[in-house]
This record gives structure tokens, C-alpha cells and sequence, in this order.
């Protein structure tokens, strides 16, 4: 019988966060803030032509620190806010803006909205939009390794406070409670579900406290603070790895913008803007760079310059790109003939 979590020894098996693991995750998190800036100007001049465009602001350190914890052979469903999960996972910038800016290059090949994007042979999982779906495929790709014989493979997805509410959540987490899967489920609670807020949406207290029914290992951590996320999110993709069985992460932050894009979030309340709670994700990891003199205010400014200047070059060289050819485009699946995964384009 598999141990259980009482019997890990903490020290055995949460890592510590070093320097350059913090450093390594904040690049990355700048990245994508750099990125999602650049996506908001492209959609303001009508530049994205398929879909919205929804920004991850606020909720990077949280969703960095599940792209990071994991490793090659593992399995990640990001949602719509995980561009920094998707950046730190290995996805590049220019393979996120051929998939926004509609490139025949891109991974979908110019076929599908800006968030539906992955590499399915490794392990990068395309986001279904209903939300909870990911959860299953997560799950099967799960078993189908463990019918092979594949040990030590963890599968990560996310998921916002307001998605907990669906009935695929539900048949997801009792699926693989049922079948101790390792699977680490991330809810990123920033207090609204578009424009509800949660105390319409549940009525436990903390929805960490729905673990135990699912037979998961609760775990909650402060979503604005980067050193945290990493050392919970590596806990719990540690305590999977090793046979513990699923894990339930559940952060708390607000997300700092609209729903997407084209939502002004009048509808958030400014009290929570003003709390801990409502900090910036961004702001918080470079005062602790500084506090702890890991990083200068000049080297801070040279990182960010050089984001903004890797995704302006992306830009550039995705935008000469190609969009499909209604007229010359073969409409049939991405998965048949030479538009299989790893084929010719």
C-alpha cells in the first residue's frame, strides 16, 4: 500500500528555494509580463484576428512555479492565464505569438484561437475551453503512461476558483482520487469567476478544504509571493512524484485586469485591490531581489529591456509570417496526413 502523506518526511522531500532557481523563475515571469503587455497593444490595434487575448497579471509567480516544478517526460494543461507556466514548461515566444498573430507556422498552423495551443508529444497539452476539461485528459494521458510502465511522471493542470463549480471538476478530482494518479491540481482563486465573486461561487471556507473528500493533499499558499508558490508547487509535484497520490493547490491573489481584454473589471471590488491579496506578483519578486541584493535596480532594468526586445523581434519575424489560404488550405485534422505532429508543414 502506498504510504501516506503523514509519513514524508518534509525535510526528505520539499525543496529549497535557491537563488538561482528564484532568478531562473523570475526571468521567466518578466518574460511573460513583457509578452502579455505586447499581446493587450496587438489586440488594442486589431492585430489578433482569432479570439480574445487574456492576461495572466497578478497570477505569474503562481502559474511560473507550476511550469518550473515540472520536467521532461511530464504532462502540463495550462489554462488561459498560464503564460508564464507555458514559457518556464519550454514553449517559446515565438511559437505563443505564431498561435496569437495567426502564422501558418505556428503549432495549431494558423487554425484556432490564441489560447488553444501545446505539443501534445511533449507533454505541452492544447487548452480545451470548457473549463474542468483538462482535468480528464490530463488524467488519461496519466494512466495511459502508467499502463505503459512509465513511474515517476507527474501531470499538472489549472483551473480558477470559479471552475471548481463544474461538474468536470468534480468527475476529474474523484477519478483520480480514486485512482491515486499523480496528478497535481493547481486553482488559482483570484476571487472572481469573470465577474462573480466567490462568495457566490462556494461555501466552504477555503477550497483547499474540498481535498480530503476527493482524496487529495491540500496544500495553500499566498499566490502573489513567487518564493512561496515555488517551494509549495515543488512540495506537492514532489509528494506526486513519489507516490503520495494526488495533490490540491489552491492560491490566493486577484487578478489585475479584466477577464480578458476587452472587460474593464469595473465589477472588482476596490478593497481587495488595496489588500495584501491584491498586491503585484511582478513588484513583490523584485523587491525581494533587491531586499536580498540578488539583483540590482540596473540589472533589473537590463532584464526588462531585453524581454521587451526579444519579443519585439518575435514579432517582427512573426508578422512577415503567412496566415492559412482559405482557398489552398487542407481543413482536415491537425492529427492526419502531413499535418501530423512532427510532420511536414
Amino acid at each position: 500500500m502506498l504510504s501516506s502523506v503523514s509519513e514524508v518526511s518534509a525535510a526528505e522531500i520539499v525543496p529549497q528555494v535557491s537563488k538561482d532557481e528564484y532568478l531562473r523563475a523570475f526571468r521567466w515571469l518578466l518574460l511573460a509580463r513583457v509578452l502579455d503587455e505586447k499581446l493587450a497593444a496587438l489586440y488594442r490595434a486589431g492585430k489578433i484576428p482569432g479570439g480574445g487575448v487574456y492576461l495572466g497579471k497578478g497570477q505569474e509567480a503562481l502559474s511560473v512555479s507550476v511550469g518550473i516544478s515540472l520536467r521532461t517526460g511530464d504532462v502540463y494543461a495550462p489554462l488561459i492565464r498560464d503564460g508564464a507556466g507555458r514559457l518556464a514548461f519550454g514553449e517559446t515566444v515565438v511559437e505563443a505569438l505564431r498561435n496569437c498573430l495567426g502564422s501558418v507556422l505556428g503549432p495549431m498552423r494558423g487554425r484556432d484561437g490564441n489560447v488553444h495551443r501545446g505539443r501534445p508529444r511533449d507533454g505541452y497539452l492544447p487548452m480545451i475551453s470548457h473549463l474542468g476539461a483538462m482535468i480528464s485528459v490530463v488524467n488519461g494521458v496519466l494512466m495511459a503512461k502508467r499502463f505503459k510502465g512509465q513511474k515517476g511522471v507527474v501531470g499538472a493542470t489549472c483551473l480558477g476558483e470559479g471552475g471548481t463549480s463544474t461538474g468536470a471538476f468534480h468527475e476529474g478530482l474523484n477519478q483520480a482520487g480514486v485512482e491515486r494518479l499523480p496528478l497535481v491540481m493547481v486553482v488559482a482563486n483570484n476571487q472572481y469567476a469573470y465577474s462573480t465573486p466567490t462568495s457566490r461561487q462556494f461555501a466552504c471556507k477555503s477550497l483547499a478544504d474540498r481535498a480530503q473528500g476527493y482524496g487529495f493533499t491540500p496544500h495553500s499558499v499566498d499566490g502573489t509571493n513567487l518564493a512561496e508558490c515555488l517551494k509549495v508547487l515543488g512540495h506537492a509535484v514532489a509528494l506526486a512524484r513519489t507516490g503520495n497520490g494526488p495533490q490540491l493547490v489552491v492560491a490566493s491573489l486577484l487578478r489585475l485586469c479584466g477577464h480578458g481584454e476587452h472587460d474593464d473589471a469595473s465589477y472588482i471590488d476596490p478593497r481587495l485591490k488595496e489588500s495584501e491579496i491584491g498586491r503585484d506578483c511582478l513588484e513583490l519578486s523584485e523587491e525581494h531581489l533587491l531586499v536580498n541584493s540578488w539583483a540590482s535596480k540596473q540589472e533589473l532594468s537590463q532584464w526588462r529591456t531585453a524581454a521587451q526586445r526579444a519579443v519585439e523581434e518575435a514579432v517582427a519575424l512573426v508578422q512577415k509570417e503567412p496566415s492559412p489560404d482559405p482557398y489552398t488550405e487542407n481543413w482536415c485534422a491537425l492529427q492526419t496526413g502531413r499535418f501530423a505532429e512532427g510532420g511536414s508543414k
